[in-house]
């Protein structure tokens, strides 16, 4: 019998797959454009088509909190149970929180 491999992406295949419409599309101009600024919540939507800058699956749908930029990333602070994570995130997979709506 072979390994089962542990990859980056493992057992990923609903969760980042795209629907027939999106499928292969690269994000708006307006999404990557848009200026985030330190303690602004966004949420962590993976874009699967962009592969610089994803974060791991398990921060999928994830709200978090801008603390800087590095570059042309972002850093964020995600809480994980009852830890505090920092992850290095680039535009193409953040959407901002609208804290009011939700």
């Amino acid at each position: 019998m072979v390994k089962h491999s542990k990859g980056y992406r493992t057992r990923s295949r609903s969760l980042l797959r795209k629907n027939p419409r999106e499928r292969g599309a690269i994000p708006p101009l307006s999404r990557l454009m848009y200026e985030y600024k330190p303690g602004d919540y966004v949420v962590i939507k993976i874009n699967s088509s962009v592969h610089a800058g994803m974060p791991h699956r398990r921060y999928q749908g994830k709200v978090g909190r801008i603390i800087g930029k590095r570059g042309r990333a972002y850093e964020i602070s995600v809480k994980v149970g009852s830890k505090e994570k920092i992850l290095i995130v680039r535009p193409e997979h953040l959407f901002p929180f609208n804290v009011n709506k939700g």
